[in-house]
């Protein structure tokens, strides 16, 4: 490809080498700054996994659009009769938005319903899948048409899973956060990756680490494609990625050719006291070309995790590659949670979401303020934190040793699965979110479901299965 082909809605192409990677592009014009430029289907073929590239499409889905040609009559799929399905009406009652103290009635209508109780589109439900076209314009500024594209998963998870499945190859390297995500750590593991881990502190992602990684790579060894990291209330750690970070991440992805997996589920969630971010998936639309990030979002913390409903957004072809998993593991997401999703949402709109969502950070950040008033009264001079800015997870550091000159922080495992549970404390050590399983003597500790009364008390109760380590220790010494 010499030059740059023009795309519908005025999106360009980024031209590239016969090797996939993009050429260098000219600076913009005034003429040009409005237009998105992305990179073109065949650059993402070096990030397929060999998984993707032999999975066939479904000799079925796929032909499933053309059952809407006019005049058609359709032989092809094995769907029940409809008039056999016992279901009739679908009704349900919300909370307002707006006004929390009033439930708002929806009703399911007769051709949603019949839609939903059917086989459906693998990508999700076209009014869920055009709501979440729109909520990606009004959270992020990406307008449909740009290159990208979406799916529905059933949650986040699923559709995690699914990218790694398409993107990475047993043995392959790949860049993870540390501390991450303890629910990623298996994915990759069973697929014998070298996890890489990329430092963290209370700015988010180091940049410089990954840099550093980068740079010192070994010229005999393939670089990783992905980078996994979770840049608002970072679970465990509850770290938000400075807006710089995020900014030195993306051109570290164009300059070292690498995905970006953005799981971004405490994205909502956000109660920083300086203004939200842009997430990575806004901020390539300043770089040179669009096409370097794969956004996860979900509902689960902001409508129901029992839902599940998550959604991806990125390249066409990644989506793709994950829809053919879709179509051979689990064919979609549930009709029916989708169409009440949908109802919900299209009743509620992108404003009312928004108060919704703003409700609910602001809930997390008074949970958030309960919790850390408790570290301070009974864990001053026992322990270290940085205060979350997002998310429902504080990660904080155990000083097991009074001796503050000790090379030795301890491990935090001991502490917590034997003299905290006996007290009647259960929480998670932090080796369980670092990919090789150093010792560490951090534990996460989540804020979301205590009431003060009880967060108090295990908070005491952690501040003695600490002093009774300390003296153990004292002792042998």
């Amino acid at each position: 490809m010499a030059n740059g082909s023009a795309g519908q809605n005025g999106v360009t192409q980024v031209p590239s080498h016969s090797d996939g990677i993009p050429a260098a592009l000219p600076a913009k014009t005034s003429a040009q700054k409005n237009v998105v430029k992305y990179l073109p289907s065949e650059y993402y073929q070096s990030f397929l996994s060999l998984v993707a590239k032999e999975r066939k499409p479904s000799p079925i889905r796929s032909l499933f659009p053309l059952e809407a040609t006019p005049g058609l009559i359709s032989l092809l799929a094995g769907k029940p009769n409809a008039t056999t399905f016992p279901l009739t009406s679908l009704q349900f009652t919300a909370r307002s938005p707006t006004d929390p103290s009033q439930d708002i009635s929806i009703k399911v209508t007769d051709e949603q319903l019949a839609e939903a109780l059917q086989y459906g589109a693998t990508s999700g439900n076209p009014s869920l899948v055009n709501w979440v076209y729109g909520l990606q314009e009004f959270s992020h500024g990406r307008k449909k048409g740009e290159g990208w594209r979406i799916s529905i998963g059933s949650g986040s998870q699923d559709l995690i899973y699914k990218a790694v499945n398409a993107m990475v190859n047993p043995g392959d390297s790949v860049l993870v956060e540390s501390p991450v995500y303890a629910g990623v750590i298996p994915m990759f593991q069973t697929l014998h990756c070298d996890q890489i881990e990329v430092a963290t502190d209370s700015n988010g992602i180091s940049s410089a680490s990954l840099r550093e990684i980068l740079e010192s790579w070994p010229s005999s060894k393939p670089k990783p494609k992905v980078l996994y990291t979770v840049p608002y209330g970072c679970n465990p750690t509850g770290m938000t990625a400075t807006l710089e970070r995020r900014k030195e991440v993306l051109a570290l992805s164009r300059e070292h050719d690498f995905i970006i997996l953005e799981d971004d589920p405490y994205y909502y969630l956000y109660y920083g006291d300086a203004a939200r971010p842009p997430s990575y998936f806004a901020l390539e639309l300043e770089e040179p070309e669009a096409g370097r990030v794969l956004r996860f979002d979900s509902l689960s913390k902001i409508l129901s995790a029992g839902i599940r409903i998550g959604f991806v957004s990125g390249p066409d072809v990644l989506v793709q590659a994950m829809d053919s998993h879709t179509a051979t593991a689990n064919l979609q997401v549930s009709g029916l949670t989708q169409i009440l999703t949908s109802s919900l949402l299209n009743q509620w709109g992108y404003e009312a979401f928004k108060i919704h969502t703003e409700s609910v950070s602001s809930f997390y950040r008074k949970k958030r303020d309960v919790f850390e008033g408790a570290l301070k009264r009974h864990l001053d001079g026992l322990a270290e934190w940085s205060t979350p800015e997002a998310g429902m997870f504080v990660w904080f550091k155990l000083l097991l040793s009074s001796n503050a000159s000790s090379s030795d922080e301890g491990d935090s495992e001991a502490i917590i699965k034997t003299k905290a549970f006996e007290k009647g404390v259960l929480a998670l050590p932090g080796t369980v979110f670092l990919p090789n399983g150093r010792k560490t003597a951090y534990v996460r500790a989540s804020f979301s479901l205590l009431e003060e009364g009880d967060v108090d008390e295990a908070v005491r109760r952690l501040r003695e299965a600490i002093l009774e380590a300390r003296s153990e220790a004292l002792s042998t010494s």
